[in-house]
């Protein structure tokens, strides 16, 4: 498949550049595959939506403050983005991105204040390198206090307001639970705690899982074909309370594309989901034979990104084509900090 059929046209001016006023304000497209239907309502309307025997899916990993500024022996300034770790338990060695990235070579030491250094050991790509940190205070502290949350590229932020603690609360769910993200899973961003609560009062259980998102997962496509793109892979962990409640259900409803493949990743052929933490590069596009999921809360995807050729995988190209072509006509919000897709 030629990635060009997956492109689509949209207005800078739909790219939400702040969080809606309340996080369950945002409307919500309701596309029902069966009917190829497409209607416009509000998020507040999902509880309508479910039904007994359904679980909700959610994804509790939390975003990390990725982004940081150091300085060379030479006093000019680099800036890094923690991409992983390359041992989950261990929070020594990430990789990394570097900007600028001239000029550094294996063995350059990057200075960050407060007693703490880091070494390139490693180049891994153009950008990509392996920097290991030298710090006597715990990673999570030090982030804490020196780190910015990583907001995606088309969010505008003057570099003085990167950190704000209006970013730091609205760019993280509020089940967030266990640190490890680059990336917010963005559609759990509308949850608020009245909603999950109106849910559970439904009867419906709302089940964690995780999964770190990579800075890659929001990338664009850059092959040509579809089939020769390659997706990062991505820690992700079951609990077996999860996956007996994963099985038990009639309909799996996962809340973003990050909890499919969490879901999708852990369902073995038998059709049932395994407990257990492994990492995935499952990579979903147009052909895939989804096993486990029943239905999609989503946020509105890149054109040419991996995402988007995941809900055209589940709904189906020509009809996630004309949703778009809607959501543009009627000036729903899109991206991370935007209005949300309910795919039945």
């Amino acid at each position: 498949m030629d990635i060009d059929e997956f492109d689509y046209t949209l207005p800078e001016r739909l790219i939400a550049q702040e969080p809606s006023p309340e996080r369950d304000m945002s409307r919500m497209m309701i596309v029902k595959r069966a009917e190829e239907s497409i209607s416009a309502g509000h998020f507040r309307q999902l509880p309508d939506f479910l039904k007994k025997g359904d679980v909700l899916v959610i994804n509790d990993s939390k975003v990390i403050p990725a982004r940081l500024y150091g300085r060379k022996d030479t006093g000019s300034v680099i800036e890094i983005l923690l991409l992983a770790r390359q041992d989950f338990y261990d929070d020594a060695v990430w990789e990394v991105l570097l900007k600028p990235a001239k000029r550094v070579r294996i063995g350059t030491t990057i200075f960050f204040g407060s007693g703490v250094k880091g070494q390139l050991i490693d180049r891994k790509g153009d950008k990509k390198w392996l920097l290991r940190f030298d710090m006597d205070t715990p990673l999570d502290q030090f982030l804490e206090e020196h780190g910015s949350i990583p907001l995606p590229p088309y969010i505008k932020r003057p570099k003085a307001d990167m950190t704000t603690s209006d970013d730091r609360q609205r760019y993280q769910t509020l089940y967030a639970r266990i640190p490890g993200s680059v990336a917010a899973p963005t559609a759990g961003l509308h949850f608020s705690d009245g909603m999950l609560q109106h849910i559970r009062g439904y009867g419906i259980p709302v089940v964690s899982v995780t999964l770190h998102v990579g800075y890659g997962t929001f990338m664009p496509v850059t092959a040509k074909k579809v089939e020769d793109h390659i997706v990062d892979e991505e820690f992700f962990e079951v609990t077996e309370e999860a996956a007996d409640a994963i099985n038990r259900a009639e309909r799996v409803i996962a809340v973003g594309t990050t909890s499919t493949r969490v879901v999708e990743a852990a369902t073995g052929k038998d059709g049932r989901v395994k407990p257990g933490s492994w990492h995935t590069g499952l990579f979903i596009y147009p052909g895939y034979r989804f096993k486990r999921l029943g239905a999609l809360l989503t946020n509105f995807h890149l054109p040419r990104s991996s995402l988007f050729l995941l809900v055209c995988a589940f709904a189906g190209s020509g009809l996630m084509q004309r949703a778009y072509r809607r959501a543009v006509e009627e000036a729903f919000r899109f991206y991370s900090y935007g209005d949300c897709m309910l795919i039945l």
